[in-house]
């Protein structure tokens, strides 16, 4: 019955208030759902808020930490500014017979030259403990976990070794320098020495100029007379060559003249047999004068005799003239008749 009642009712109401209801429940909706909108940012504010102060806590102890860690790093570099500071800082010791030698004992000679941060042992274990240990004491185990606060530390020790490595390269830049110093002073000492030999045999060669400016004099005339010497020499040879002309002439007339002697003693030897078969044929005349006298023989068998004789003699033959054997002969048969 009450809906029925209602519903003339609700027909009869003007169009304009439904609408003005339906909008009323709109916002009405509207409003419930922007206070449970509230009621979660709210909410979501006060877990944000105790994140955020979270988070503020952390930020804090990270920039602490890396104020301290700052803090470590400045006191370090300017202990590295100090050079027995530095070398103490990073175990540098000056050993006697050796030189300078890093905390694991290598001498100076044998650091690596140009190296970087890993090639020189690193840092010191005080060091790195000092560092984390600050750390860690001063913000509690929160810090152990950070992985920035980590790369931080690494950063620390990197820079660390960098410092100490650039202290090993200044020590051995000062003793390279110390020693290009000591070369260049020798240098400049042998040049000194260089410089004075130079001087001495400028000097020298300046009397050996004079000197040979004095034997160039004597050279040319012993030149000279070499070359008249030459000249007399081959005048020497001309006369050598007529001279051994003449000689050869003198051989050869030499060599006719003893032909000519050699004729000579043949016919004196000659003349001297030939003198001897004239004693000798006187004899046989006289033998034969008797013997005509004696016993009367033919004149005939005495020619025959005489010429048999002049026969067998040729030595007399040839050097007895045709006209005095023939004389000799009609001496000799006149003589017998």
């Amino acid at each position: 019955m009450e809906q029925q009642s209602a519903g003339p009712d609700r027909s009869d109401a003007p169009a304009g208030e439904c609408e003005w209801r339906e909008e009323l429940r709109q916002q009405q909706s509207q409003v419930d759902a922007l206070r449970e909108r509230l009621v979660e940012v709210k909410v979501g504010m006060r877990c944000s808020e105790g994140d955020s102060r979270r988070e503020l806590d952390h930020l804090c102890r990270r920039v602490k930490t890396i104020a301290t860690l700052l803090a470590y790093l400045k006191s370090k570099a300017r202990i590295m500014a100090i050079p027995h500071l530095a070398h103490t800082s990073c175990g540098i010791r000056l050993q006697e017979g050796v030189g300078y030698i890093d905390r694991h004992g290598v001498p100076l000679a044998d650091w690596p030259k140009g190296a970087g941060p890993g090639s020189c042992g690193g840092s010191s274990g005080e060091d790195r403990m000092v560092v984390e240990g600050g750390a860690a004491t001063e913000h509690g185990d929160a810090v152990g976990g950070d992985v920035d606060v980590d790369d931080i530390l690494k950063s620390i020790r990197v820079v660390t070794d960098v410092m100490e490595s650039l202290v090993k390269r200044v020590i051995v830049a000062e003793s390279e320098a110390t020693n290009e110093k000591e070369k260049v002073r020798m240098g400049l000492e042998e040049i000194r020495r260089k410089t004075l030999q130079v001087e001495t045999m400028s000097a020298k060669v300046d009397e050996m100029e004079k000197f040979a400016v004095g034997t160039n004099g004597m050279l040319n005339e012993m030149r000279q007379r070499v070359e008249d010497m030459v000249l007399e020499t081959t005048r020497q040879r001309q006369r050598a060559a007529e001279n051994e002309q003449e000689l050869s002439r003198v051989k050869q007339d030499f060599e006719s003249l003893r032909t000519y002697v050699s004729t000579l003693v043949s016919v004196r030897e000659t003349l001297l047999s030939s003198e001897k078969q004239f004693e000798t044929m006187e004899k046989l005349f006289d033998r034969c004068d008797m013997m005509g006298r004696t016993a009367l023989v033919p004149g005939s068998l005495h020619t025959v005799s005489l010429y048999s004789l002049l026969h067998n003699d040729n030595g007399f033959g040839m050097h007895l003239g045709a006209r005095q054997a023939s004389l000799f002969i009609y001496c000799y048969v006149a003589s017998k008749f």
